[in-house]
């Protein structure tokens, strides 16, 4: 086992010192979602690196810090392709239920395509509390993990020849756009996401550089940080508090091990 794969397995707390492999994947995906958050404490921050493999190794396992989908999605490639996987990262844009309509601000989400036995799949564990903690099939299939159901399909747009959907568990009676994505434009290196990063930091209407917002899966739910309030889903049932900087502080210790 490489020392990226050791490195990771530490981070994501999953035992054994075997590769990943295919079956294993839907473990690392859960626990991936369990332990690494989506944040955005760095554009807040103004704490912005360039996306390269040794930044995300020192921002996410060293410092042991989360990230966004530019950045979360990217360090998961590394670790497959790393264990042999067909993989590719491509970009897509997040479709805004609000407006119905696919968001202004472009090509700005990035996912992950893995070719299997003949079959294309996609991994994304970079789309907040909305994550498939298992591989989807671009074939069409219905996939379900403990968190909802999710699918594929082939839909060509100007954003893209497919469409990623969900019907998250409690959540969600009918089935919701997430994004459109091109599945026959992958990304050429890892210093493409820069313009990501520059539009997720700059961007009037990005909803990422305005408030702090930290997320991630639990065993039973998921939990959801804001400077205004924390929301907690557990087992279908839902709370929520109003925040104060102090509140703030310790519900991020107490459910994100970080501190303010």
């Amino acid at each position: 086992m490489s020392e990226l794969t050791s490195l990771f397995r530490k981070r994501i707390g999953l035992s054994g010192d075997e590769p990943i492999a295919w079956d294993s994947l839907p473990s690392v995906l859960a626990q991936m979602a369990k332990t690494i958050p989506f944040e955005n404490f760095g554009i807040i921050r103004n704490r912005i690196n360039d996306i390269s493999e040794r930044n995300l190794i020192q921002k996410i396992i060293f410092n042991r810090e989360g990230g966004l989908c530019y950045e979360l999605n990217p360090l998961l490639y590394l670790v497959l392709v790393d264990n042999g996987f067909d993989a590719v990262l491509t970009r897509g844009v997040v479709y805004n239920h609000a407006s119905r309509t696919y968001m202004s601000l472009g090509r700005t989400h990035v996912t992950i395509l893995i070719a299997h036995q003949g079959e294309t799949y996609l991994a994304d564990t970079g789309f907040g509390g909305n994550l498939p903690l298992t591989p989807v099939p671009l074939s069409g299939e219905t996939v379900s993990s403990r968190n909802g159901q999710f699918r594929i399909r082939h839909r060509p747009t100007d954003h893209g020849d497919y469409t990623f959907e969900m019907k998250l568990k409690h959540k969600d009676t009918d089935w919701r756009i997430g994004y459109a994505f091109d599945s026959k434009r992958p990304a050429a290196g890892l210093s493409e996401f820069n313009e990501i990063q520059t539009i997720i930091a700059g961007h009037e209407e990005s909803p990422f550089n305005k408030n702090r917002l930290i997320t991630r899966l639990t065993d039973s739910g998921n939990v959801t940080l804001t400077d205004q309030t924390f929301t907690e889903w557990r087992d279908g049932f839902v709370t929520k508090e109003e925040m104060n900087r102090e509140a703030f502080s310790e519900r991020l210790k107490q459910f994100f091990e970080i501190l303010d």
